[in-house]
């Protein structure tokens, strides 16, 4: 065994390369990034190639994974939360038609939102799809349950969904390694039965899913990532994946001897949580994010013995945001306060653009224009230029989700909301904002859209970019644009004058125009200037 000190993210990763992965396939996402980026790093010296380049979106990835997994090789796709949500479709569906090679789903949740727009918790997908779900709680615990999962997803012959948290994904601790298994070998499922979803199939299909659901309870009875503690008392605590590190974190400061049932897979093991109920009263439980779990015990046991269930939903534990010690803390009737609280040492600091960022000087551009507009709403995109929303600049107005500044612009500008600008950067433009842009243009639809091109994935790190080179004017004569109304400017100071009178004649234009506005992230040129050689 080898021992390496890891991030949750990568010990997700180097058990995906361990377990004989063939290809990851994502779009970077905090807190998933570091997954992809640890492959892309480490696979480069095993002995079997594994593809690691960034998909257009998350969609896309998935469904090259399952394309991956029908050729019978195992292969890994990894997701924020939200972009789960991009990838419903083909998740969803992928659970009827079921897998060849082992196809697992890494998506990491992020609770309290500390870079996302919401706090969702894949979970629920899981659920709805009715696969396997593995929440671990610790590192070691991430490497092994990615082995697994890869295995579990061969033998039931659906995906698997393995689910982690911004704590568990970017914390670190030892993770000890195991022998690298061997690849699959090709070996492409001939099953039109299974893979055309016409309905007669997709009916048979479902109804096998169905009958499947007590083999894939049976098995979450004898995972490893359950456990019983044993205690005295007549309050016991259930606790899912990284919450079961703050129960125990209190349970040994405190001196506490609660009897302790740790759940790591779904369907939960229901002969398992029976048993634990029969020996307490009161049942705290304890997960990080939505009460999924809170509520299926409460349908499965709650209602039919009387037993009290605490935890989200009745307000013992807090219904948004993170878990810490002090809250589980305070839900098990400790009363001093923040008893295992962490004292701040650093004041907060609100995040900005970059010094010497292009966006700054797009956005200094944009407001000298809509500054001379009756009506100055500028609808927004996910990614660093969404940070022109605070001040100084105060100069976007919407970010709901990737791509929505083209279609929202639309929408306004087919209500009458002239004029009608979309900011939105040349990764989410690629990943979704085409198809809005197409809308517009067989609509008609009066908007300008205003895509700033930094040449990189920069919100995430720096990844590449789909739209990388000079594909953005390509892409956009191809869905149409008038090329008299296709204008590229340079956001640099020296440029403001012309950058100003560039962007007051298309907004000003009624149609379809499009601004591209060219200026590599700082970033990524440094990087590139102090290692010429590394792929930013």
């Amino acid at each position: 065994m080898n021992k390496q000190l890891l991030l949750g993210a990568e010990a997700i990763a180097l058990g995906a390369l361990d377990a004989g992965i063939s290809g990851v396939y994502a779009y970077p996402g905090t807190p998933s990034t570091e997954i992809t980026e640890y492959i892309q790093k480490k696979s480069g010296g095993r002995e079997q190639p594994v593809r690691s380049a960034w998909s257009s979106n998350e969609k896309t990835a998935y469904e090259a994974a399952l394309g991956m997994s029908y050729a019978g090789k195992r292969t890994l796709v990894c997701m924020k939360h939200v972009g789960l949500n991009v990838a419903a479709d083909a998740f969803i569906n992928s659970a009827i038609t079921g897998v060849n090679g082992g196809l697992v789903v890494a998506v990491a949740d992020d609770p309290s939102m500390h870079s996302s727009q919401n706090e969702q918790d894949s979970r629920v997908y899981g659920k709805f799809a009715m696969v396997p779900v593995l929440e671990p709680a610790s590192q070691q615990e991430l490497y092994d349950a990615s082995r697994y999962a890869f295995d579990l997803s061969e033998s039931v012959q659906l995906p698997v969904l393995l689910r982690l948290t911004t704590r568990l994904a970017h914390s670190r601790a030892g993770v000890k390694s195991a022998a690298t298994r061997l690849q699959n070998p090709l070996n492409a499922l001939y099953a039109p039965e299974r893979f055309v979803l016409m309905p007669h199939n997709a009916r048979r299909q479902y109804n096998n899913l169905l009958g499947m659901q007590d083999r894939l309870e049976e098995l979450s009875e004898h995972s490893s990532l359950n456990r019983l503690i044993p205690g005295s008392g007549k309050m016991g605590v259930l606790a899912f994946g990284i919450a079961f590190n703050y129960v125990m974190e209190v349970r040994q400061a405190c001196g506490l001897d609660f009897p302790l049932l740790k759940i790591g897979h779904y369907p939960l093991p229901r002969k398992q949580i029976e048993a634990f109920f029969n020996t307490c009263e009161t049942i705290l439980v304890a997960e990080e994010g939505y009460p999924v779990y809170e509520e299926l015990l409460r349908g499965y046991f709650g209602l039919q013995n009387g037993k009290q269930i605490k935890g989200r939903l009745d307000g013992t534990l807090p219904r948004a945001g993170e878990l810490n010690a002090d809250s589980v803390a305070h839900a098990l009737g400790v009363t001093k306060k923040e008893v295992l609280a962490v004292p701040s040492i650093m004041v907060n600091r609100p995040p900005e653009l970059c010094k010497g960022c292009g966006h700054r000087d797009l956005y200094e551009a944009l407001n000298t224009v809509m500054s001379s507009c009756k009506e100055q709403h500028v609808f927004s995109d996910i990614g660093c230029y969404t940070l022109g929303a605070l001040a100084p600049y105060n100069a976007i107005h919407t970010c709901v989700d990737m791509g929505a500044s083209i279609t929202m612009a639309k929408g306004a500008a087919d209500a009458g909301l002239r004029p009608a600008v979309a900011v939105i950067g040349d990764s989410t433009f690629t990943h979704s904002g085409m198809t809005g842009l197409l809308d517009a243009i067989n609509d008609h639809s009066p908007l300008t859209v205003i895509i700033a091109d930094n040449d990189t994935t920069a919100m995430t790190g720096g990844q590449n970019s789909s739209a990388n080179g000079s594909k953005l004017q390509a892409i956009c004569l191809g869905l149409g644009v008038d090329e008299a109304h296709l204008r590229t400017i340079i956001p640099l100071k020296s440029h403001l004058a012309e950058n100003i009178d560039a962007l007051r004649q298309e907004i000003n234009w009624d149609g379809v125009s499009v601004v591209i506005a060219v200026r590599e992230c700082i970033e990524t040129a440094a990087r590139k200037k102090r290692n010429p050689s590394a792929n930013v």
